[in-house]
């Protein structure tokens, strides 16, 4: 008897579970859809003609769209296959007033603070004498991407979780003034449980505690109103862009980013969000091999305006004088303070609604500026004709090219897919490895020795073109050899992918992975 009434309890927990609302809300939509073209069947041929010239006209409007060719190419085939269906939904995803005025804001918001990080005439003057790659990389990160490049910036890597935890502890412990975070996923345990002790304590002491996570990244992790009790804490707190239960392009732009700003003068970066499985504390995919860098000094600056250009979003006035959080009254005591730092460090963020792929192109740039070697780890590796062709073209050239990706999967479609391009990019001379204890969830570049990008943007479609990215460019830092080092030391964990594993991929793998590389822009 009382395993019966367990079970009725489990189950009526899952029936009025949020998992189960949503589904149901979204099944209803897309069953709207359906009744509504059925119920039309009698007027079949009309309107099935006229969705045609619509779809033909869809096509026609898609192919001159300023968008990724493999994006377009993913809707142009599902209209040429199921036009009527397919028509419908387009027209849907992109007829919606509630994006456009989000995107509205956001741009806003961007030109409101731009003029906050501007670099100095004398900083661009020095990086031109440096290095003119760095100098087109710079001045198009500003005109473009809307993030300056500084010195006097010390950065210390970390390559993994639990060594960013441990540090990320000690940072927050001495916060006076403010701490900001901002990660796509918090999920309880007892990595965000002594974070949250922290956060309480120094909320308690004045210390301005701020919050942010996606709303779609936590929202089955955390319990419903979680962000309400956070405020009772004295924390707060901010879910952005909130997972509703309607079809909505605005759903697809999730806040991928991780940040932790503390007082203006520490930031945090890198892949590794607020979880247990991400310091190793709890075992989901084998071993999670995870990378973030620190920043303590001038650079800190761009990610303390980073995270107030998503948390001021939607607020009518900003939530503080942003000047005010610097914690340097000038400039020459900033670069005082930080004077015995070496190299230069961007800061820069990727938004999906500016219609500028910032993050692919510093990528492209380390790939096309490469002369000895550009080293990748990457936990999903989807991407699109531009980045084939410059890892192709390097290899080519002569330029060692070696990515890392998983051996245990996340997400086994994602796998498939990926495994689908190792042919190619064997053919043309890139290494790839796989790495056996685990999943690899590090998104970091390294080349030549000069520089590197530790951040959040994975190669996939989802953080090249529909995410909120952020990521740490370095250019001849003390730290870019650690990222060197983390990776031939990694490379000791991997088995090598050849022709011959390829061949023995099974006959589905292969299938799928050929099936869902042409829809792969809208997974």
């Amino acid at each position: 008897m009382k395993k019966i009434l367990h079970k009725i309890v489990v189950v009526l927990r899952f029936v009025f579970s949020r998992k189960f609302v949503i589904f149901l809300l979204l099944l209803l939509q897309l069953a709207t859809l359906l009744v509504t073209f059925f119920w039309l069947t009698e007027y079949f041929r009309i309107i099935y003609i006229s969705f045609v010239f619509l779809a033909f006209a869809l096509v026609c409007y898609i192919l001159n769209r300023d968008e990724n060719p493999a994006y377009k190419l993913a809707w142009i085939v599902p209209l040429l296959i199921a036009p009527v269906f397919t028509a419908m939904l387009y027209i849907f995803f992109k007829a919606q007033i509630g994006s456009q005025l989000f995107r509205k804001m956001h741009l806003q918001k961007i030109s409101e603070t731009k003029p906050l990080i501007k670099a100095s005439d004398q900083l661009m003057q020095e990086v031109a004498q440096t290095d003119t790659a760095l100098l087109k990389l710079s001045r198009y990160m500003w005109d473009f991407g809307n993030y300056s490049i500084y010195k006097n910036t010390q950065v210390t890597y970390f390559k993994l979780g639990e060594e960013k935890f441990a540090a990320l502890k000690r940072e927050l412990e001495k916060a006076e003034k403010f701490i900001f975070l901002e990660y796509f996923i918090i999920s309880e345990g007892s990595m965000w449980e002594e974070i949250l002790d922290i956060l309480k304590r120094k909320a308690a002491q004045g210390v301005d505690v701020r919050v942010q996570y996606d709303g779609f990244g936590s929202q089955m992790i955390l319990p419903e109103g979680y962000d309400k009790q956070l405020k009772k804490m004295g924390i707060k707190c901010k879910i952005f862009n909130r997972f509703r239960p309607f079809l909505s392009t605005s759903q697809n732009n999730r806040d991928h980013r991780k940040i932790v700003v503390i007082d203006g003068k520490t930031a945090f970066n890198g892949g590794i969000n607020i979880g247990d499985e991400y310091i190793n504390k709890k075992v989901r995919f084998g071993h999670w091999k995870d990378t973030a860098v620190m920043l303590k000094g001038d650079a800190v600056w761009s990610f303390t305006i980073m995270f107030l250009q998503l948390w001021d979003l939607d607020e009518k006035s900003p939530s503080a004088d942003y000047m005010s959080l610097s914690p340097f009254e000038n400039k020459d005591a900033q670069a005082s303070e930080n004077a015995q730092s070496q190299g230069f460090v961007m800061p820069y963020a990727d938004s999906p609604i500016d219609n500028e792929n910032v993050g692919e192109m510093v990528y492209m740039d380390m790939i096309n500026n490469a002369k000895d070697y550009v080293y990748i780890t990457t936990p999903y590796l989807i991407m699109d004709n531009e980045l084939v062709t410059a890892l192709c073209y390097a290899a080519k050239s002569g330029v060692d090219v070696r990515i890392i990706t998983p051996g245990i999967p996340d997400k086994w479609y994602v796998y498939v897919i990926g495994q689908s391009y190792y042919s190619d990019l064997l053919k043309a001379g890139v290494k790839i490895y796989e790495y056996t204890p685990g999943f690899i969830h590090a998104k970091n570049f390294v080349s030549d020795d000069t520089s590197a990008v530790v951040g959040t943007i994975n190669l996939d479609y989802r953080s090249l073109y529909l995410h909120f990215e952020c990521a740490t460019y370095m250019y001849k830092t003390p730290c870019i050899a650690d990222v060197k080092a983390d990776f031939l030391d990694t490379l000791r964990s991997c088995c090598t992918v050849d022709e011959e594993f390829c061949k023995k991929r099974p006959l589905i793998n292969k299938f799928m992975g050929s099936v869902l590389k042409i829809f792969a822009p809208l997974l």
